[in-house]
């Protein structure tokens, strides 16, 4: 031990990954900027309190500690905490290991003990600060400690807490029942295999999908070179059939009809013929995804979308009139390739592989106006709605250019948050880019780990609840896109094992999210139309986390009886909503 001691820290980490953060003025009136659980770090170990008593974990783990995370449900009551969002000296010790060991030892059979533990009153933070204060005769920083106080004196917070110690209740029984079933061990092992393998697939089909689209755009560049030589020529040579010649402009778009049907006609591959696909792997992965695709479709509710929200040519050209003159030659070949695409249906292959750099500049540059941005925006929109999107969209996954940028919703102009609803809308018209919008592989952005559904996640609750009435529009549109996805397709062995409700890919994680958004939402008078959607959309949620869901509509409220007789159809989903809270 030096001179100095040994340095003691708070790992300090938000139970609500952000979530507080987003919507807690909209629900508790106030703003609290994360649902605090902490540990003391001391001799290269992390010690904290839980249901299970106090836990101890050395730092060089190759896993890290984990903890119980209510909101997430019994299907899921202990997770990884990943990296902490804050790290805080508290100082310095002199007290020996051995008798601090002793110290852990004695609390943890007395006021520390796993059946003490109180969500509210006697937690992780009481431990964290009852720690600190032998260590280093300071307590914790007491916002985090009267974070509870905070909560319960809202005008709905009594009634969270309420919530919350009940759930808690429930996961301790359930976890407590669980751990004494032989089965625990070998759900728990199918769960993480079947996660593994979705990764795994979702990895490969990225790969294959890049590897196409890269050689059909040199494919389609060499047919491009060609038309342009064959347009050379026809400018030179009057029609034989006209007595006056045909124009530069129609043989241009007589040479580009032809190479459009050479094209959908699939003359000859790189092997000289029969219309096939480059390599025979890229054959079985197309046949494979076309398999999948028909079978979801059978089960696929369909998406509210905005097809007719913009004018693509006219947001094309509002565009080009703000960046004229700003562009590197490399950018306005991007903008040059945006136009095959967009206007002139060339497909996806036209977009280079730089492409989704452009557009980040575009979205991020300040030295643009925000109407470019906007503008920008409005013509992603309209490519989301295409069928071939997602070879754009698989470009994201290095950069995560669009996801990030969607992250910093609730920071951007209104004009702006309105467009990015609409692109994230309408990415639910085809079932690859609506896929691509719940992936769940994460990276780091801002000091915080993310992934697309939880990007998504937050626009839709940001926009649900905002004050514009077309932003809610696209919101409730989002918010029922999600909860009318398919349901997951697990073997039958695995569907045999999982606790009654737990039907969905992702959504568990998310549900009760979604619903306190949609509570909240409630309490205003959307239109029917809107409530048709939402209502649609709690009654989703209550299948899928069919415990959670239906205690939060019950302890929060508005009943959904709210809004009967509206319309028959919101009548119909009422009584669905209903069901699952008796």
């Amino acid at each position: 031990m030096s001179e100095e001691g040994v340095p003691v820290l708070l790992y300090i980490y938000d139970l609500s990954k952000g979530l507080a953060d987003q919507i807690s003025t909209y629900i508790l009136g106030t703003h609290i900027e994360g649902v605090w659980h902490t540990s003391i770090v001391v001799f290269g170990q992390e010690y904290f309190f839980s249901q299970e008593g106090i836990n101890e974990y050395p730092l060089d783990q190759s896993t890290p500690p984990k903890y119980l995370y209510v909101l997430q449900g019994v299907f899921q009551s202990k997770t990884v905490l990943g990296e902490p969002q804050k790290k805080l000296t508290l100082g310095h010790t002199q007290v020996p290991q051995s008798v601090f060991q002793d110290y852990i030892r004695g609390l943890g059979t007395s006021t520390f003990r796993g059946s003490e533990y109180h969500l509210l009153k006697h937690n992780c933070n009481s431990f964290s600060n009852e720690v600190s204060n032998f260590l280093v005769g300071v307590g914790i920083p007491s916002d985090i400690l009267q974070l509870p106080e905070i909560i319960q004196t809202t005008p709905i917070g009594a009634t969270i807490a309420s919530f919350l110690e009940h759930l808690t209740e429930g996961i301790t029984n359930f976890r407590r029942n669980r751990q004494e079933s032989p089965e625990f061990e070998q759900l728990n092992s199918a769960i993480e295999e079947a996660r593994r393998n979705s990764l795994a697939l979702e990895e490969r089909r990225n790969v294959l999908n890049e590897k196409l689209a890269r050689r059909e755009r040199k494919k389609n560049k060499k047919k491009r070179r060609e038309s342009k030589h064959r347009i050379s020529a026809d400018e030179l040579t009057p029609d034989s059939g006209s007595s006056e010649g045909s124009s530069p402009g129609r043989q241009r778009r007589r040479v580009r009809m032809a190479d459009s049907v050479e094209v959908i006609s699939g003359n000859g591959d790189d092997r000289g013929g029969g219309g096939k696909l480059p390599s025979e792997v890229a054959e079985e992965f197309e046949q494979e995804e076309k398999r999948e695709r028909e079978e979801k479709k059978k089960q696929r509710d369909p998406p509210v979308v905005f097809k007719n929200a913009v004018d693509v040519q006219e947001e094309f050209d509002a565009l080009v009139g703000l960046i004229d003159g700003k562009m590197t030659p490399e950018e306005m070949t991007s903008l040059e390739e945006l136009h095959q695409y967009m206007l002139e249906d060339e497909g996806s292959w036209a977009l280079g592989d730089g492409f989704l750099n452009f557009i980040g500049r575009l979205l991020n540059d300040k030295s643009l106006s925000e109407e470019a941005s906007v503008r920008t925006l409005n013509v992603l929109a309209c490519a989301a709605l295409k069928d071939d999107v997602i070879l754009l969209l698989h470009q994201d996954r290095r950069e995560h250019i669009l996801m990030n940028y969607a992250f910093d919703f609730d920071r951007l102009p209104l004009l702006q948050q309105k467009a990015l609803a609409l692109f994230m809308c309408n990415l639910f018209e085809n079932l690859s880019s609506s896929e691509w919008m719940l992936y769940i592989s994460e990276w780091q952005y801002c000091n915080q780990s993310i992934s697309n559904i939880r990007v998504t996640t937050k626009v839709a609750v940001n926009s649900l609840l905002a004050d514009d009435p077309e932003l809610r529009d696209r919101g409730s549109a989002i918010v029922h896109n999600l909860a009318c996805k398919e349901k997951m397709h697990q073997n039958k062995k695995l569907r045999r094992m999982l606790p009654a409700g737990a039907i969905s890919k992702v959504f568990d994680d998310v549900a009760v999210e979604l619903s306190m958004a949609l509570l909240q939402f409630f309490n205003n008078s959307p239109p029917e139309e809107q409530v048709f959607r939402t209502m649609k959309a709690l009654a989703r949620f209550c299948q899928i986390s069919s415990q959670d869901v239906p205690q939060l509509v019950q302890m929060i409220g508005p009943p959904p009886t709210k809004f009967s007789g509206m319309s028959p159809r919101v009548d119909e989903q009422i009584a669905l909503v209903t069901k699952k809270l008796r």
